[in-house]
């Protein structure tokens, strides 16, 4: 089931490949201010983990599944008062809110977690519309879960991760929760670098809020990506798993060279 567009297609023919290329430079650059996060904590993305206590840790992905889906249910209640947002806007929202739950380190971390992962959803659902699709729609809201599949800004990533954005699923009345549970594990070690970073001592504060500036810089630029990609599939009529296919192309290859 396609996603659901709020206006019909633009007759405009699209050059696919030069839609591709830019979409490869999109992705390459949403994950550079993880970098600066690394340099700030120092350390690295699997060493920041093994801070967390062992207990959080054995409950991260219960944890991340239920922010998720809390923040499913509040994103979308919030659609009814607040209005999407602008990219910057979130950004600094986001940003507050990280240097709030890093000033208190681990405890307020938590607290913040799932108010974080709320407006993260919000601000990828304000994407979509900036793309054309309605996020009242069911399948909508199961492809603003799948952005959460991402490896996040802190991971080395060549493009592997598309592949979960190509897997064929039946949007049914579950659909969405059983999406959720699939992708927790993943949004789950994101989550838990982030926390991590926010209980540096005397940095928790700065790391909180460069933490949070980078995650949702990260996850909006990987929602234009995802959207565009629904978008070119539907107004080309071409196979949305052989735009996925052509971007990891031009991911490796860029990879490959810098080997």
């Amino acid at each position: 089931m396609p996603s659901q567009l709020l206006e019909d297609a633009d007759p405009t023919p699209i050059d696919i490949e030069a839609e591709l290329d830019a979409l490869a430079r999109r992705y390459r650059g949403a994950g550079g201010v993880g970098l600066q996060i690394l340099n700030l904590v120092g350390d690295s993305a699997e060493g920041l983990i093994k801070r967390l206590p062992k207990d959080i840790r054995n409950r991260l992905d219960r944890t991340t599944e239920a922010a998720l889906g809390t923040a499913m249910r509040a994103a979308n209640g919030s659609r009814r008062v607040v209005k999407d947002q602008p990219d910057w806007l979130n950004l600094a929202v986001t940003t507050a809110m990280g240097a709030a739950g890093g000033f208190g380190g681990l405890p307020s971390a938590m607290a913040e977690l799932p108010v974080t992962t709320t407006v993260l959803l919000r601000a990828i659902q304000g994407v979509a519309r900036d793309h054309g699709f309605d996020p009242e729609s069911e399948s909508v809201q199961f492809d603003c879960i799948r952005v959460f599949a991402a490896a996040g800004p802190l991971a080395e990533d060549d493009g592997t991760d598309l592949a979960f954005y190509a897997t064929r699923v039946t949007v049914t009345g579950g659909a969405v929760k059983g999406l959720i549970a699939k992708v927790a594990p993943r949004f789950a070690t994101v989550l838990g670098q982030k926390l991590a970073a926010q209980t540096v001592p005397v940095l928790g504060a700065v790391a909180g809020a460069a933490t949070n500036y980078a995650y949702t810089s990260y996850y909006q630029e990987m929602a234009h990506v995802h959207f565009r990609l629904r978008k070119i599939a539907i107004e080309a009529d071409v196979p949305h798993e052989d735009l996925v296919a052509g971007l990891q192309r031009r991911l490796s290859k860029r990879k490959i060279r810098q080997a």
